[in-house]
């Protein structure tokens, strides 16, 4: 079968590649990769920042965001038939940490956790691959247009999910939300705090005649552009909000939402900031500020099966609310062979979508 692969490590190795097709075992089915969904964490394994290869292998195959069909199942198969659309999640737990042990690779705290596409096994940029059922979720035909975008939701009901459970050490319920960013994840966000029925503001660099702007404003979120404003003087015009998710990838952000919370108030920090730049912060009001108002801050990355099971129940959601408007979100779709336009950043858009079958 062909795949779409990187050298681990080496600088722009993207390419096509012969690989060997999957054959399930009794317990696996095969499942057939109609799309999957591009984000940046692709780009910087081809860009040589991370990526691991499966043991034995030379090359990685990318693509964790994924939506496909499965086409055959093994004899021990169950739950699961020819025909059923599906996402695979992407971590495997360990075999040492306790979280992973229960359920919870999403929290696995040695370290050699394996995702698909990323940390040592293949991804699902490839016309095939097998898999376990365990590791498998059936997406009803009613939101199969939009299924790529189950594991990017997956990570923002992790991070809404997290919250709420934190806030429950108050008597009183959030009502305000604010998400800094609108690109996919974003806008991902926005959606899962709207099915919650949060009052919901989206804040970005763009216009608000952008199309991300008026995707915000068609799930009922109030939407403000940080264009040529300041977020300290933002700060100042809109309410201090119950709840933060940041998704913007900058850290200057993150530090000015601290500051724009709501006394007992929560900030979910989304997006991993690379690079060696530093930030002039005020540490000590920052500090101050935080403990006085009882302020929490944590990070959240990846999702357990709970939470996907929750994403599909959110995107349901808003595809009956909204019909047809997450689907907006996916602005450039490419035949799988043009991966290169992507990658060489020749197309543009709020997501793309890689086109491996029909």
């Amino acid at each position: 079968m062909k795949a779409i692969a990187v050298i681990p490590g080496q600088q722009n190795s993207i390419h096509m590649q012969d690989a060997p097709d999957p054959t399930p075992a009794a317990g696996e089915a095969l499942v057939r990769v109609l799309r999957v969904g591009l984000c940046g964490t692709d780009a910087e394994i081809n860009a040589g920042l991370y990526g691991e290869a499966p043991a034995g292998s030379n090359y990685l195959i990318l693509g964790h965001e994924n939506f496909g069909v499965v086409e055959s199942v093994g004899s021990e198969v169950k739950g699961i038939k020819p025909g059923d659309y599906v996402v695979a999640s992407v971590r495997r737990p360990c075999t040492e940490c306790f979280n992973c042990q229960h359920g919870r690779a999403d929290l696995c705290t040695s370290g050699n956790y394996t995702e698909r596409g990323i940390k040592g096994r293949h991804g699902y940029m490839a016309e095939h691959y097998t898999e376990s059922p365990d590791y498998l979720f059936k997406i009803d035909k009613a939101i199969k247009d939009i299924g790529v975008l189950l594991e990017p939701m997956t990570i923002v009901e992790k991070g809404a999910a997290e919250a709420l459970l934190i806030q429950k050490r108050l008597p009183s319920k959030p009502r305000t939300a604010l998400v800094f960013g609108a690109g996919p994840v974003g806008l991902l966000a926005a959606a899962a705090l709207r099915v919650r029925d949060l009052d919901t503001m989206v804040v970005s660099k763009e216009a608000d005649t952008d199309p991300r702007a008026q995707i915000a404003k068609a799930m009922g979120c109030r939407y403000f552009s940080v264009d040529g404003v300041s977020l300290e003087d933002l700060g100042k015009k809109i309410p201090c909000p119950d709840m933060i998710m940041e998704c913007t990838g900058s850290s200057a952000v993150g530090f000015a939402a601290m500051q724009m919370l709501a006394a007992d108030g929560i900030l979910c920090l989304l997006s991993v900031t690379g690079g060696d730049k530093t930030e002039l912060v005020h540490a000590a009001e920052i500090n101050r500020d935080l403990v006085l108002r009882n302020n929490v801050v944590f990070g959240s990355v990846n999702a357990s099966p709970t939470h996907y099971r929750l994403a599909i129940r959110a995107l349901k959601t808003a595809q009956k609310k909204w019909p047809g408007v997450l689907a907006q979100l996916m602005t450039t779709r490419l035949p799988w062979t043009d991966f290169a336009k992507w990658f060489s950043r020749e197309v543009s858009g709020i997501k793309s979508t890689l086109e491996i079958s029909s």
